[in-house]
């Protein structure tokens, strides 16, 4: 049955009892850090274009100051734009590849097809824009500036997309990141053999060599971050040294970095070693307990969270901050929109790229014959190729390699003027989605694609415990623990969606005691199965969670007769354990689908991530009934 509203949400719903793995997960909190470092390069663009006209000599002054190092007779010399564009720009680089790693280890192009899709998007809507470029430089001396006019900016791509917010689906996000990472390796393979300078053998084979040492010290099995550290800077200066741009030893070393949800065994091991240095609060027992964090702990996302912020806040900012910047007049102006650099990188990203993206999108579809589809529709697709017009980290960087002088300069204009036409054009495109009918809007957003599912077990009426209509078209599954408090707060949310969705939600609890934080969540959690032995599980749940801090024997038996059971059969079957098998099923189910922590909701098979308050849940469920409701007209 439905249950009914009883009291409203904290402000906070995203907690979760659990050990050291946070409650975002990796791909929302990629997501989070992209968007909201979008303002804070826009204004990095602005500063420095303010600081190249009123001062353009002390622009150019600071960033052509030389910084050398230097051990013995051995050491590097560069400017500072140098330092930012080969240096810096490596770890925005290592974050690129460590998230396309996550994303193929664990995320949506664990699913080959994606990885097929995403691939043949990324370099079409590469390919066009470059055909655009060659095709109106034809004939000149910038015609080797190609590369320019072809790589998309994730920052400020997935920044635009955070602005149209509910106007376009979420998966939307996924989709152009995953494209984006395409983009990024082939804009990676271009810069390394298109504008590197002339190759030093020697120093190329010692690249090669510390590569070929990072794969035996990963295959050992070494976890020390120092050890990576020095081979990952004796990579990039081999790299330097040899002539190939040193940015890939980032994307070489991400790409490296395995990622892995955390097992419940190292979990309830670091629960051991928190309990222990608890009680005996020594150095010895603490260095014991930050190893066993660290092992439990994916690499990726610890590299993540360690090196993310500063590329998304500091290092891409300051890379705009160097080379953004740009003495703007009329005449300039003028010379630009008549310079085929211009035209050639501005026309390539908002043409060529929505037209790349899209054509081979929907190409890729029909040759797939229904295996190959995007997971979001036509529409979104169309507004995603129009993001990614969006060039500007990578093409300013290929620019500068490029060309220099007035060439540079025109390079700069069309790079700035592509931003501001993608947002425009996509502004113009959500627009028209708007104004479509609900049916064909909901068709052009979400399409035919179906979701992954990342719910390893699906819901069997005959053996789970339902809430509402056995036939409805979502349902949420929570995995939960009856001591959790988090819990208590989410079971507020579950009984106003029930109430707010009504005939079109169904609702299923499965059990996840975490008995090393919480001591009587398996004794609670088969105390319902007992109940449910004589028909009367969902009242002992919901008796259950109004009384979290009271779950011991007594306690329960006390519950028992206050719903009316059987208290002498309760009791019989509490002592023989009749419910832990199928509490042991669920937590199976749970380690399937990668859950270290309660409560953990899945809506229509797909994990929702971040918070649980009832507006987001709400998104959620609104966003899968109206999937559900377009496969049926379908």
């Amino acid at each position: 049955m439905n249950g009914s509203a009883n009291g409203s949400t904290t402000d906070s719903m995203s907690g979760q009892t659990e050990c050291p793995k946070g409650a975002h997960g990796p791909l929302r909190a990629f997501l989070e850090t992209e968007t909201g470092s979008a303002a804070v390069l826009l204004g990095a663009v602005v500063s420095a274009l303010v600081w190249a006209n009123a001062a353009p000599d002390s622009y150019e002054s600071v960033w052509r100051t030389v910084m050398s190092f230097h051990i013995g007779s051995q050491g590097v010399s560069l400017d500072l734009r140098e330092w930012v564009n080969s240096g810096l720009m490596a770890l925005f680089f290592l974050i690129v590849g460590l998230e396309a790693r996550r994303e193929f280890d664990l995320g949506e192009l664990r699913e080959r097809r994606r990885v097929m899709l995403s691939a043949v998007a990324g370099v079409s809507g590469m390919l066009v824009p470059v055909a655009i470029y060659l095709a109106i430089n034809a004939g000149d001396s910038s015609v080797h500036g190609w590369g320019a006019a072809m790589s998309t900016d994730t920052a400020f791509a997935l920044g635009m997309l955070a602005v149209f917010g509910s106007r376009l689906p979420s998966g939307l996000r996924v989709f152009l990141l995953t494209v984006a990472v395409a983009d990024d390796f082939l804009a990676l393979a271009v810069i390394a053999f298109a504008y590197s300078g002339s190759i030093y053998l020697p120093a190329l084979f010692t690249a090669v060599g510390v590569f070929a040492a990072l794969l035996v010290v990963r295959g050992a099995g070494v976890r020390h971050g120092a050890v990576y550290a020095v081979l990952g800077i004796a990579l990039w200066g081999a790299l330097l040294r040899s002539g190939v741009d040193p940015v890939v030893s980032g994307l070489a070393m991400g790409l490296l970095t395995y990622a892995h949800p955390a097992e419940r065994s190292a979990l309830e091991r670091v629960s051991r070693l928190f309990l222990g240095f608890r009680e005996q609060p020594t150095p010895e027992l603490e260095r014991t307990l930050r190893r066993g964090l660290a092992t439990a702990l994916s690499p990726n996302e610890r590299l993540q969270r360690m090196f993310h912020p500063w590329t998304s806040y500091v290092i891409v900012p300051l890379f705009a901050l160097a080379n953004s910047g740009l003495t703007i007049s009329a005449d300039a102006l003028k010379d630009a929109f008549t310079s085929p650099i211009t035209l050639g990188i501005l026309l390539g990203y908002v043409v060529g790229k929505p037209v790349g993206i899209l054509g081979a999108t929907w190409i890729a579809a029909r040759l797939g014959r229904g295996r190959l589809r995007p997971a979001v529709g036509w529409g979104a697709v169309t507004a995603g190729g129009t993001l990614a017009g969006v060039g500007f980290t990578v093409s300013l960087l290929i620019a500068t390699l490029a060309f220099d002088g007035p060439q540079l300069e025109q390079a700069k204009i069309g790079i700035l003027a592509a931003v501001v036409a993608s947002f425009l054009i996509t502004w113009a495109v959500t627009g028209i989605i708007a104004l479509l009918p609900t049916p064909a809007r909901t068709r052009a957003l979400l399409g035919q694609g179906q979701p992954i599912v990342d719910l390893s077990e699906p819901v069997d009426t005959a053996r789970d415990h339902v809430r509402g209509p056995l036939d409805a078209p979502v349902t949420v599954v929570e995995y939960g623990d009856y001591e959790c408090p988090y819990c208590g707060l989410a079971e507020t949310v579950v009984r106003e969606l029930l109430a707010e969705f009504g005939d079109d939600l169904r609702y299923v609890w499965r059990h996840l005691p975490l008995t090393d934080v919480h001591p009587n969540a398996q004794l609670a959690a088969e105390a319902a199965e007992a109940s449910a032995l004589q028909g009367r599980y969902w009242e002992m749940h919901d008796i259950l969670m109004a009384h979290q801090g009271d779950l011991r024997l007594k306690d329960l038996l006390a519950y028992a007769e206050q719903i009316g059971l059987d208290t002498d059969a309760f009791r019989r079957d509490l002592r023989a354990r009749a419910g832990a098998e199928r509490v042991a099923d669920d937590v199976e189910s749970a380690d399937l689908s990668s859950v270290s922590g309660t409560p953990t909701f899945f809506v229509n098979g797909r994990r929702h991530y971040g918070a649980y308050d009832v507006a987001s849940l709400s998104a959620a469920v609104r966003a899968a009934r109206a999937r559900a409701a377009l496969a049926t007209i379908e």
